[in-house]
C-alpha cells in the first residue's frame, strides 16, 4: 500500500555512493509524507552495510541512515530489476519507483560516476501520484502546480496552443 524507491548502488565504501545515501537519508522524511519508502540495495553483505553505517562520515562511512539497506549478495534483486552490471558483478547506480499497487512505474540508470538528483526523485514520485489521482498527464519539466495535459488530441492541442 506504499510507494517504494529502490535505490540500487554499486558498493559501500566507494566514492559517489555515500553522497547519495546521505542525501536520500535526508530526503526519507519528505518521501514518507508522500506515502513512499526508500530502500537501498547493493550486493554488499549485511556485515559490510553495518560497518558502513557504523563508520563516521569523515572516515568514508554514512552513519545512521533513515532507511534500511538491503544486502543483495546473491544478486537476485539486481537481476530482477535489470540493475546488475554483469561485467563488474555489482549493482548499477539506478533506482526503481514502484507504486502503491506494486507496479514498477519508473526506472532510471546513471553512469557509475554520476550521482542522482534527490529533487528529481521527489518530482517523479509526485508526478506518478498526480497522474494516478487526476488522470491528467505531466509535460516536460512538470512540477506540482504547473499545467498538465488532458490525455487526448484536444488536450494536447489546447496545451500546446497556450505554451
Amino acid at each position: 500500500g506504499k510507494y517504494v524507491v529502490l535505490l540500487f548502488y554499486p558498493l559501500d565504501f566507494t566514492f559517489v555512493c555515500p553522497t547519495e545515501m546521505i542525501g536520500y537519508s535526508e530526503l526519507a522524511g519528505q518521501l514518507k509524507e508522500l506515502n513512499c519508502e526508500v530502500l537501498g540495495v547493493s550486493v554488499d553483505s549485511v556485515y559490510c552495510h553495518q560497518a558502513w553505517c557504523e563508520t563516521e562520515r569523515n572516515k568514508g562511512g554514512v552513519g545512521k541512515l533513515n532507511f534500511p539497506l538491503i544486502s543483495d549478495i546473491k544478486k537476485c534483486i539486481s537481476i530482477s530489476y535489470g540493475m546488475l552490471n554483469v561485467q563488474a558483478g555489482i549493482s548499477r547506480r539506478g533506482y526503481v519507483i514502484i507504486d502503491d499497487k506494486g507496479i514498477v512505474r519508473y526506472i532510471q540508470i546513471n553512469d557509475d560516476g554520476i550521482g542522482r538528483s534527490t529533487e528529481e526523485t521527489v518530482r517523479i514520485v509526485k508526478a506518478i501520484q498526480f497522474t494516478d489521482q487526476h488522470g491528467a498527464v505531466c509535460p516536460l519539466n512538470w512540477k506540482p502546480g504547473n499545467d498538465t495535459i488532458e490525455p487526448s488530441h484536444d488536450g494536447i492541442k489546447k496545451y500546446l496552443s497556450s505554451h
